[in-house]
């Protein structure tokens, strides 16, 4: 029951593209649907048309039955307008004739009650009219024909429905990539049977995409030249529209252009596809998506790129207007660092710091990437500062003395931190706020830069306890207490524990001798000596305040000190230790 696949009946002019298995989106072919069929079922003539979508199955056992019918159905008749005078040829053959021009995919002919076989004048004219005739027999019951026809489109339809999810998920990777027009026009290409050519508003080409070869071997080249006139009408029109043309090329049959229009309705470019077969309802959907996420892209890159600046003079020209201006001038700031940074005006931002700890480049690492130190003279600051604008999607990034800050609408998420301490960096990762926090939030990102360099780890600001011992960390802690109780912890264990635990019951009691007695269970004469013997040990005056806070902080860290003998992060020593 196999079935040749033979040219379209459409227009001459339009050459057909055979569709790979991935590319038959959102409908059921004549050969998918016989496939599907009972073998019992015969394929008396092939049409030619194997590949060409079937709407529905239709049983109908009138004389006429076309003006009931759409493009591309299968009718079932068991021959009851074949009986008597509707047997004879001339009226055979202008059935079938009229099925033609209706464009029904095939005629399935049903065997029993009327007809014992197919009636060879029915033959003769399917084949005299190139019409696709099937056999049925009465153990198939035209009711288990449709029903199949419904559960293999059904089946169809949830797979089309996946295919478009994943089609979608890449086009947004792409988006989100360092070429994000390339990207998005390769993923394109690769779902739907098109060339595409990516134009700016200047009518210069700013991407290509092409599935690399198109029927015949012949690559897709339309060169610009070409393309002006359908080019001119895009970009001088107004509203959403769709232009098309033709040219005498391979993949090139039908052509159609999209403009990418502003919020104004100011013409940013246009993108041209071009292909040799009508799109699919699912490829067109294809097509509706990327034609809708160029047109974000291009509308970021517009307003994004002009909005740093206009933010920055607004700032450095009027320091003092994020407090004193009215709403109007506030809102009007909100937006253009919203679009600095990808985000809307109440989305919540955060502030980001990176610093790299003095630790060798690595050898594997690509010349000019973040954390690999300059590539060439003058160049490799311009390269981080790109790639930083990339990893975190904003415009909004500087170079410091001790690295680079940005403002991010991103959270920072696990992936990303990875992908920068990949690089050798590490990250102060700032809480959310909004527009007019963002010089506190600086300030507080800024106050645990020494606890990152000490420890070589990232550190994010809605993780830290904000406290003295909560700021300063285990290893700068640990560093405090072996330089402030270096004479104590070098006695042996059992007297550096007892005078260590007098001194903290001591602190803990604000120096009351009576206290410190009672929580202790020691006589005061004897938490006076012992006391004394500590201050001598430690070479320091334990009635003044700075000494006891001092002591009380880096008691906090004594079983923390063997911290200091174990390597750092990747490596390297702490600091105190090189």
């Amino acid at each position: 029951m196999r079935l040749n696949a033979l040219p379209h009946r459409m227009g001459a002019h339009v050459a057909p593209v055979a569709a790979e298995p991935s590319e038959r989106l959102g409908f059921v072919t004549l050969a998918q649907f016989l496939h599907q069929l009972p073998p019992e079922l015969a394929v008396l003539h092939d049409g030619g048309n194997a590949g060409e979508r079937l709407r529905w199955v239709e049983p109908s056992e009138l004389e006429d039955p076309t003006p009931y019918l759409l493009d591309g159905e299968f009718l079932l008749t068991a021959g009851l307008p074949f009986l008597d005078e509707g047997g004879d040829e001339d009226r055979v053959d202008a059935y079938v004739q009229r099925l033609v021009a209706a464009r029904v995919g095939a005629l399935g002919f049903g065997l029993e009650p009327y007809f014992a076989a197919v009636p060879a004048a029915v033959v003769r004219a399917c084949q005299r009219h190139n019409l696709t005739l099937v056999a049925v027999p009465n153990t198939v019951p035209f009711a288990a024909v449709g029903l199949a026809f419904s559960q293999l489109l059904e089946s169809e339809n949830a797979t089309t429905f996946r295919q478009l999810a994943e089609t979608n998920r890449q086009l947004m990777r792409a988006v989100l990539s360092a070429r994000p027009e390339h990207e998005l026009l390769a993923a394109l290409v690769h779902r739907v049977p098109v060339w595409a050519v990516l134009v700016g508003a200047d009518g210069r080409v700013r991407a290509r995409g092409a599935r690399g070869t198109h029927r015949g071997g012949t690559e897709a080249a339309v060169d610009a030249i070409r393309l002006q006139p359908l080019l001119a009408k895009l970009l001088a029109g107004r509203g959403p529209r769709v232009e098309m043309d033709s040219f005498d090329a391979a993949g090139s049959a039908l052509v159609f252009g999209y403009p990418l229009r502003s919020t104004r309705d100011a013409n940013l470019g246009a993108l041209v596809l071009g292909t040799d077969a009508p799109l699919t309802p699912a490829q067109n959907s294809v097509v509706s998506s990327a034609v809708g996420l160029l047109e974000l892209l291009v509308r970021q890159r517009t307003s994004g790129s002009l909005a740093p600046s206009q933010l920055a003079t607004a700032l450095l020209l009027h320091p003092d207007s994020v407090a004193t201006g009215g709403v109007r001038h506030v809102n009007g700031l909100k937006d253009l660092l919203a679009q600095s940074v990808s985000s809307t005006r109440s989305g919540q931002l955060r502030v980001v710091q990176g610093l790299r700890p003095a630790a060798p480049a690595r050898a594997d690492a690509p010349a000019g990437a973040p954390g690999t130190g300059p590539a060439r003279s003058g160049d490799s600051p311009v390269r981080e500062l790109l790639e930083w604008r990339r990893m975190f999607d904003t415009k909004l990034v500087e170079h410091t003395d001790y690295g680079f800050a940005a403002i991010t609408r991103l959270k920072v998420d696990d992936a990303l931190l990875a992908g920068v301490e990949g690089l050798g960096w590490r990250l102060v990762i700032g809480s959310a706020t909004e527009f007019p926090g963002l010089a506190s939030a600086y300030q507080r990102a800024s106050a645990l830069r020494s606890r990152v360099e000490a420890t070589g780890h990232s550190v994010r600001a809605d993780e830290v306890a904000w406290s003295v011992t909560g700021l300063l960390g285990r290893e700068a802690g640990a560093m405090l207490a072996a330089r402030l109780l270096a004479p104590v912890l070098a006695l042996e264990p059992e007297r550096r524990d007892a005078l260590l635990g007098i001194l903290r019951a001591w602190l803990g009691e604000n120096g009351s001798w009576d206290a410190t007695a009672k929580a202790t269970g020691l006589h005061r004469n004897s938490i006076r000596r012992q006391v004394r013997m500590l201050a001598e040990l430690l070479e320091t005056d334990l009635n003044q305040a700075q000494v006891r806070a001092e002591l009380w902080i880096a008691l906090q860290y004594t079983g923390d000190v063997d911290l200091l003998s174990a390597p750092g992060p990747e490596g390297a020593q702490l600091p105190h230790e090189r």
